[in-house]
Order: structure tokens, then C-alpha cells, then sequence
């Protein structure tokens, strides 16, 4: 039984969410795994059109779970997660549904990477937005150089990773992160109107399209997920990484020097 995910099937829509909401629905190994878990099974169920992905809680997702990273893992632990993490973005990005990301309050990391994965991205104005990996001297995972470039072409999204600014809903939907920023409080009511806007279409003409889509970017993104587990395997042996972390815990600006 699941606990850090939750999934409930209402006709033909499936819908996901993150159930760890005391940590801000912080991404660690036991969420990944359900996750996964339950993006195949949703994937597999000839019933489902649609999928929508949310937070339970204030947020979405504030990213990778910092107290895991900060565990004495050795390569073949983590090699192990970076496997998980990248199932979760080849499962959620091409399955053969139309998938809704539902971002509320903030999605940080590895939460936005997931994010970006899905059909529509939609958030509250208020939200707060952040590919923050670079400053704890990390590199983004879950695909999220893949998704970035994909939504902003190659420049912008280099911009995105270097600065790892936090940007409000508002100013993500003006990028091109975000397909839609709606009024604070009012996601749940977008989305049921997304919804029904989608049910007036032809479905399966959709979804067949995104497969079409899908399977032609499969290569770049399988790529993308071998360069990134290859890179942060790396960055998490740097001094950058040891200081940005240390940094972050004493609530301070990191100091790199490499």
C-alpha cells in the first residue's frame, strides 16, 4: 500500500499526488519508488486518458529530500536513485495519456523536472519556480535539461540552470515554463477546466500524437538521463556540492571556489 503517493482513478482520469506534505513533499527514495510504481500502473490502464500530478499540502514539491542527500550513501545507493528518478521521467513524459502538472505554492529541483515533463504545466501566479539545482553545486536530473530545453530552446535554458533564480508563477508562464499561471487558490478549479476543455476534444487523436512525438524524442531523452546520472555522480564529489550544502543548512550564501 502507498502512503507518499496517492492515486485515485475517477472515470478516465487519474490522479497523482504527492502525500508528504510535513516535508514539503521533498522527493526521497521511498516517494520515488512509489511513484514510479504508480505512473507504470497508470500508464498500463487502458481506462485512463488523462492524468493530473499535484501536491498535497502548501506546495507542490520543494525538490530533492536534502536529509537523503545528506545520508552516507555510497555509488551504488545512489546510482540506484538516479535509475528511479530517471524511470519516473521517461514514464510520466511518454505515456500515452494527456498529462496535467498542477503547481501550487513552489517546485523546486527535481519536483519542477517532473513537472516540466507533463502536456500542461499550469501554476498560481504566486507560485514560486526554481531549477535551483547550482546552488548546492548540483546539476539538474529527472531530465530537467531535457524538459528546459524543449520549452525554452538552449540558450534560455542555460540561462535557467546557471542563475537558478526563483521565479514567480507569473514570470514562469512569460517564459514558456509554465503553459498557464491562474489566480492564487484557484488551480484546482483551472484544472477541472482544462479538463472539460479536453474532453471536448478528440482524445485519442491527441494522445496518438504525443506518442508520435514522444517516441522520436525517446533517444535525446534517454541520452539526457545517462548525462545527467554520469555528471551528478561527479558534482556530489565536489567541494562546491560539501559547501552549497553546508551553506544551505546554515541558511547562508555559498561560497564556491571550483
Amino acid at each position: 500500500m502507498m502512503s507518499a503517493v496517492l492515486c485515485s482513478i475517477k472515470e478516465e482520469i487519474a490522479y497523482i499526488q504527492f502525500n508528504r506534505p510535513e516535508s514539503m513533499n521533498a522527493l526521497n527514495a521511498e516517494l520515488m519508488k512509489e511513484l514510479c510504481m504508480c505512473l507504470k500502473e497508470v500508464s498500463g490502464n487502458g481506462e485512463v486518458k488523462m492524468v493530473v500530478l499535484s501536491g498535497a499540502g502548501p506546495v507542490f514539491s520543494a525538490g530533492g529530500d536534502i536529509k537523503q542527500m545528506l545520508s552516507q550513501m555510497d555509488e551504488a545507493q545512489f546510482s540506484s536513485i538516479m535509475d528511479t528518478i530517471s524511470d519516473i521521467a521517461l514514464a510520466f513524459y511518454s505515456m500515452p495519456k494527456l498529462t496535467i502538472a498542477a503547481i501550487h505554492g513552489a517546485a523546486a529541483g527535481l519536483g519542477l523536472s517532473i513537472a516540466l515533463a507533463a502536456d500542461f504545466v499550469l501554476c498560481e501566479t504566486d507560485s514560486k519556480v526554481a531549477m535551483n539545482f547550482i546552488g548546492i553545486g548540483l546539476i539538474p536530473d529527472g531530465g530537467g535539461h531535457f524538459m528546459l530545453e524543449r520549452r525554452l530552446g538552449p540558450v534560455k535554458a542555460k540561462k535557467v540552470i546557471w542563475d537558478g533564480k526563483v521565479m514567480s508563477g507569473t514570470e514562469a508562464a512569460e517564459m514558456g515554463l509554465a503553459d498557464r499561471a491562474v489566480a492564487s487558490g484557484t488551480i484546482k478549479e483551472e484544472i477541472d477546466y482544462l479538463i472539460q476543455e479536453l474532453q471536448h476534444k478528440p482524445l485519442e487523436a491527441m494522445i496518438k500524437t504525443k506518442k508520435i512525438m514522444a517516441d522520436l524524442n525517446r533517444p535525446q531523452l534517454l541520452k539526457t538521463l545517462e548525462l545527467e546520472k554520469q555528471g551528478q555522480l561527479k558534482m556530489r564529489e565536489t567541494d562546491d556540492h560539501r559547501e552549497g550544502i553546508k551553506a544551505f543548512l546554515e541558511k547562508r550564501k555559498p561560497v564556491f571556489n571550483q
